[in-house]
């Protein structure tokens, strides 16, 4: 038998325990190091961490100002909508769900897309939108069967809305969801938590004002980001309210008034340069890109032949035809080359020295001796050619530069078009080629190269009716706080167009006056005893005829035939509205352009003479 060595196993364990005391020792050396490191050292440091995994900052989106007509009609508001909308982490089978969803409320496969696009890009408590928008029949038609859809639930926020839909779409314009463009243009930190911007007309021109500043709101939030509670707020600032010149009763009577026809109507506060009306027809459901239209719907638009989505009032370039009458008569008697009873003579056709080519007169046979009176009056193209040739394109274009054709005018909206005022430097720079005798005869009758826009027709013709003053045009009056209710007047802005002879200007609206209230006067039909009002007609040539050809408006298709144009102003010796009205296909500017204007003048003016509800539109001379 072996006898055990007591000392020996004694050291052996006394020699592990102090091994094992050594390494324990040394374990918590280090342990405390690192305490020492992170408590100590590092202690800021892991603080500010913390403290960022714990309180996160939360963009709060303002409100975003009202727009108002002249007289406090509400045209583009804030109104509660209906969203369907699911969190994916309380839902066991998002397709299935789907599914059994559109049984009670109608999922198109945009709608689908547009779901799985941001489920993709949100987390799984975050809740996304199925369907926007419901009407109160979906609304309560799911409410029944809410219980049977966990996760998913109907939630109202406020989106934009305009009540006048098709009225106002070309002038409002519209807002829609930010797109990556936008991102490019806009200041990002205040748009963070919204999702809508303007896009159109009004809407983006005035979009800094309508939508305001964001708020913040700084939260606590747990492990997962939910929010746990909130623990300081700043609110948002909501957009300023727009109030306008707009009339809006005034608007929806020049829409009326083009009736089967499409066009544009633009009417102006001479004085001020304040826009009343603003009409291109046909026009569009704004509502429609308020929350993404459908591929369908805009491609309905897109493909649409009368080009519901474009802006003829600002964009469109017609010929001005006979409307730039006056301001050639007055651009000649302002530069001498004619005096108020210089008298050409009308055979019915012009010729140029030395060429064979006739330019004809609207009138077969003529119209015999014409003074600038009688020319502007009856609407005679043989004087104008004679007029505009003895001018020469620079004076003619120089002088009507100043009523400003030819370039934009500084309208506060998005999309203005230049138009085209000819003169030599600008064929010799966009054409690379001479200018023409014969390119100057047919610019004096508003033809060729020339072309406008139905406001630069609106402007030109309010200059004329305010003796010279050029007022720069505007949609908005003024900017209101919606906090203080305080007032920012958008003041007007104004040129001049300078006078050599303030008799050239009385007789040259003289002759506008008896284009309505003379016997021959070519807008004669509109002629009223209760007011008096000057204008002038055009014509403009959407193809070219042929010598050997007469233009026969039966012969021709609709979209070939003439565009009618009318300009005005009323009252003459008074004047409150200028008018400006194209009728793309209409014809002849006195059948149809000229009694839109009129209706246009009479729901503006008769009430302000007569006082409001007075009924005497039918007291014609």
């Amino acid at each position: 038998m072996r006898i055990k060595d007591h000392i020996r196993e004694e050291q052996n364990f006394l020699g592990r325990v102090i091994i094992a005391a050594l390494l324990i020792m040394l374990a918590l050396l280090g342990l405390s190091a690192r305490l020492v490191q992170l408590q100590v050292i590092e202690h800021q440091h892991f603080t500010t961490l913390s403290k960022d995994n714990r309180i996160k900052l939360i963009t709060l989106a303002p409100t975003r100002g009202l727009i108002f007509d002249r007289n406090g009609v509400l045209l583009a508001q804030n109104r509660p909508a209906y969203n369907l909308e699911l969190v994916p982490e309380q839902v066991k089978d998002i397709d299935a769900t789907l599914e059994r969803l559109s049984h009670y409320i109608t999922l198109d496969a945009d709608d689908r897309e547009r779901f799985n696009h941001l489920r993709r890009h949100k987390r799984r408590f975050d809740s996304i939108p199925i369907r926007v928008n419901l009407d109160i029949e979906e609304t309560a038609r799911f409410a029944v069967v809410r219980h049977q859809f966990p996760g998913v639930e109907i939630k109202a926020k406020l989106l934009r809305h305009y009540p006048f839909a098709e009225v106002t779409s070309h002038l409002l314009g519209y807002v829609g969801r930010i797109s990556s463009r936008d991102i490019k243009t806009i200041d990002t930190s205040n748009y963070t938590g919204t999702n809508h911007i303007g896009k159109t007309g009004i809407e983006k021109s005035y979009e800094a004002t309508l939508h305001g500043a964001i708020g913040v709101q700084q939260v606590e939030v747990n492990s997962s980001g939910r929010v746990v509670r909130i623990l300081d707020e700043t609110p948002p600032q909501p957009g300023q309210d727009l109030h306008l010149h707009l009339d809006i009763d005034l608007q929806q009577i020049a829409l009326e008034a083009l009736g089967d026809h499409n066009g544009a109507v633009v009417a102006i506060d001479p004085h001020s340069g304040g826009i009343l009306a603003l009409v291109s027809k046909p026009g569009y459901d704004p509502n429609l890109f308020v929350e993404g239209i459908s591929r369908h719907a805009y491609m309905t638009l897109q493909t649409d032949r009368y080009r519901p989505l474009y802006n003829r009032a600002l964009r469109g370039q017609y010929p001005p035809g006979s409307t730039i009458k006056p301001f050639i008569g007055l651009a000649g008697l302002e530069a001498g080359v004619i005096r108020y009873d210089t008298s050409y003579y009308c055979p019915g056709s012009f010729q140029l020295p030395g060429h064979e080519h006739k330019y004809r007169d609207w009138k077969k046979g003529g119209h015999g001796s014409m003074d600038i009176d009688a020319a502007i009056t009856q609407s005679c193209d043989v004087y104008y050619y004679k007029l505009a040739f003895n001018l020469g394109i620079d004076t003619m274009s120089d002088y009507l530069g100043q009523f400003g054709f030819g370039r934009r005018s500084g309208v506060d909206m998005d999309g203005e078009s230049r138009g085209i005022l000819p003169s030599r430097d600008w064929k010799r720079r966009t054409r690379h080629q001479p200018w023409h005798p014969g390119e100057t005869v047919i610019a004096g009758i508003g033809q060729g190269y020339f072309l406008t826009t139905p406001l630069q027709l609106a402007i030109a013709t309010a200059a004329i009716a305010n003796n010279g003053h050029l007022m720069t045009p505007h949609v908005v009056d003024y900017l209101q706080n919606r906090g203080n209710g305080k007032r920012h007047p958008i003041l007007p802005r104004e040129t001049s167009v300078p006078i050599a002879s303030q008799a050239n200007w009385d007789n040259v609206r003289r002759a506008m006056r008896h284009v309505v209230e003379g016997l021959r006067g070519t807008a004669r039909r509109i002629r009223t005893k209760l007011y008096a009002i000057a204008g002038k007609t055009g014509t403009a040539q959407v193809f070219t005829v042929s010598q050997e050809d007469e233009y026969n408006e039966k012969n021709v298709a609709h979209k070939l035939r003439d565009h009618a144009l009318f300009i005005g102003y009323a009252p003459a010796d008074d004047p409150q509205i200028a008018v400006a009205v194209v009728v793309e296909n209409g014809g002849h500017g006195g059948a149809t352009a000229a009694p839109v204007a009129r209706k246009l003048m009479d729901a503006w003016l008769l009430p302000r003479i007569y006082g409001p509800g007075s009924n005497h539109g039918n007291d014609d001379s």
